[in-house]
């Protein structure tokens, strides 16, 4: 696991993404709890804006009920046009530069996937590990829901920043304001 430190991270990742032709924000229970949706709202504004193509990958379940997530992101703005369910997106992961993952575990769990004997083998779930770089931001490295170790946290192109999901979208987005203008 590669852990930033906030200095660390916030460079590294305004840098990966400021040089990204695209990128997918997976939003989970973190973000809702958090009340992030702004500014990752914010930040897919400014990234849009520079010609980054963004999109979001949306699971049935994620923030623990169907649509929740949606309603959020459509409360701050999040453009409906840029997202997208599970189904619809699951394939374009291989293609992306940069996937953020904020505040979710379960809905991006690759075990669902690769491991036969995990409690949530066969539960679909976003392919984000199929991505060229994965940033993880989640409040500690502590299971999700379903109590399952996430084995994408391991995987050498998933980097972690360990945090409040508002506070780390507020000081990313700030951090990107900062590299743009100059």
């Amino acid at each position: 696991i590669i852990l930033f430190t906030n200095s660390s991270f916030f460079s590294s990742v305004t840098d990966l993404l400021a040089n990204a032709k695209n990128v997918i924000i997976t939003p989970g229970y973190g973000l809702a709890v958090g009340k992030a949706q702004y500014a990752v709202s914010e930040i897919t504004k400014l990234l849009i804006s520079k010609g980054i193509n963004v999109k979001f990958g949306i699971h049935p379940v994620a923030g623990r009920m169907p649509g929740q997530m949606d309603v959020l992101l459509a409360e701050a703005g999040v453009p409906y046009d840029i997202v997208f369910e599970m189904d619809e997106i699951n394939d374009d992961f291989a293609d992306t530069d940069v996937v953020l993952v904020i505040g979710a575990n379960d809905t991006v769990n690759s075990a669902a996937i690769d491991d036969p004997n995990s409690p949530i083998s066969g539960m679909p779930v976003l392919k984000v590990w199929e991505a060229q770089d994965v940033i993880v931001m989640k409040r500690s490295l502590g299971v999700g829901y379903a109590a399952v170790d996430n084995p994408v946290f391991f995987k050498e192109n998933t980097s972690m920043f360990l945090g409040d999901a508002k506070a780390s979208c507020d000081a990313l987005n700030t951090s990107l304001q900062n590299y743009f203008k100059n």
